[in-house]
């Protein structure tokens, strides 16, 4: 099994006590680290055993992978939330601190770093891995720049392509609608003058039923005046004045020719 690669950073660590920051570069194990601390001009070297890392881990509860991956939190990024410290320890010493909080209690880690043996070798090698990291950001980012710049290039084709699918699906609707409309006033013609047809043949139908119904529920009108005077005739008693004189004259014609 291959050992991991060991991480690296550098922290440019601004201290309250001093007007110029120092430089705190980091290399993580898995279960253990190296520090090499500048000033520019000084430089002190940490080098935690595995077995230092055990008893520190130890003393706070902590598995010895969770104590690192902490450390390297606040040695890798410096926190505002955090007090830093790199005060003297004596001899030439200095004692790097940091604070956090754990479950609402504020704690602070310590460690005791050395002079080095050759401050301008360990601070050539803190300048050489901030040199290196700047020529990798700024490739990073030209990398970036250019994937961004081909993202923008292919995010304006593709717009440009939805906004000629919109316009072709609203020329394509409105031409269906258009011929839709014009098969959808068709057919109502249509339906009118079938409604209109049928119409018509309901009403030339009805109309021989009608004056047959009527012929056969009409009875001969009687004008009651009339019909009074014919029955008080016939109540009257017949007198010879009534008796029209032409038929006297037909008798008396009559009687002179057989005389």
């Amino acid at each position: 099994m291959e050992t991991p690669s060991p991480k690296h950073t550098c922290l440019k660590l601004q201290l309250k006590e001093a007007q110029q920051p120092i430089y705190v570069k980091g290399t993580w194990f898995e279960s253990r680290f190296d520090l090499s601390i500048t000033d520019g001009l000084n430089a002190w070297i940490c080098h935690a055993s595995e077995e230092q890392v055990r008893d520190r881990a130890a003393q706070w509860d902590q598995p010895v992978s969770e104590y690192v991956a902490l450390a390297e939190r606040y040695l890798g990024f410096q926190h505002p939330d955090s007090a830093y410290g790199f005060a003297d320890a004596g001899d030439g010493h200095k004692r790097l601190s940091w604070t956090f909080e754990k479950e609402g209690t504020k704690l602070e880690w310590r460690w005791k770093c050395q002079p080095s043996p050759n401050s301008k070798q360990t601070t050539a090698a803190v300048l050489d891995f901030l040199m290196d990291a700047n020529v990798g950001l700024s490739e990073e980012v030209v990398r970036k720049t250019q994937s961004f710049e081909r993202l923008k290039v292919e995010a304006e084709k593709c717009l440009a392509q939805s906004e000629k699918l919109t316009n072709e699906k609203i020329e394509f609707e409105s031409a269906i609608y258009a011929k839709f409309l014009g098969v959808l006033n068709s057919k109502k013609a249509k339906l009118r003058e079938l409604r209109d047809k049928i119409s018509k043949q309901e009403i030339a139908g009805k109309l021989p039923e009608e004056e047959e119904a009527s012929s056969d529920q009409t009875e001969p009108f009687v004008n009651i005046d009339e019909k009074s005077e014919d029955e008080s005739l016939k109540d009257l008693p017949v007198t010879s004045k009534d008796v029209p004189r032409t038929r006297s004259r037909g008798w008396g014609r009559k009687r002179a020719a057989d005389n």
